[in-house]
């Protein structure tokens, strides 16, 4: 079903969708960071996580910001450093700890005041299915399980964690016909 690939520009159905996206929600380790889970043990014997963000996806989602479209993010994982960066980036909503995501994803539809078809869901393995089921917009990072690449409109040429994020903000703002607005507002 993915509405593009690697070589290919976006379809009309691609670009279709992603006009509409007043909400851009996603997964956190392995869209946002490369996936790896990275466990520092610390001086007085607790254990501490390192995550990685690539900057131009921080830029991207500061920007989307700006241009009126909110952001989130729903993970599995508790950690400060995603909090941290969340609110170094104007992210709206931060889900932690989420076991299933469903119930974090129809409250930030509700606060937001979107529907589905206005969502865009940004994930990478089998966890995030029951939302790109749901997203009008649902995209799979390059690297993703094949079962939630096949159910997505939209496969990133990016990784996660290299640029897929901004891939995806860029995509829904040309789409919109805004990107040119947005380009100024990134450089202030």
């Amino acid at each position: 079903m993915a509405g593009m690939h690697e070589t290919d520009k976006p379809s009309a159905e691609v670009l279709a969708r992603a006009k509409k996206i007043k909400l851009f929600l996603m997964d956190v380790d392995g869209t946002l960071t490369s996936g790896e889970v990275c466990l520092v043990s610390l001086p007085d014997g607790g254990v501490g996580e390192l995550k990685a963000f690539d900057s131009q996806d921080g830029l991207a989602l500061k920007l989307a910001s700006i241009m009126g479209i909110e952001t989130g993010f729903i993970t599995g994982r508790r950690s400060p450093a995603v909090q941290q960066r969340a609110n170094e980036l104007r992210v709206r909503f931060v889900y932690l700890g989420q076991a299933t995501k469903t119930a974090a994803f129809e409250e930030c539809l509700e606060q937001a005041g979107v529907t589905e078809e206005e969502t865009a869901y940004l994930g990478d393995d089998l966890p995030d299915m029951p939302l790109a089921r749901r997203a009008g917009f649902a995209v799979a990072v390059q690297n993703s399980a094949p079962e939630l690449k096949e159910i997505c409109h939209y496969t990133t040429r990016a990784t996660g964690g290299r640029g897929a994020a901004r891939e995806v903000v860029e995509l829904i703002l040309k789409a919109q016909g805004r990107w040119e607005e947005a380009i100024p507002k990134a450089l202030a």
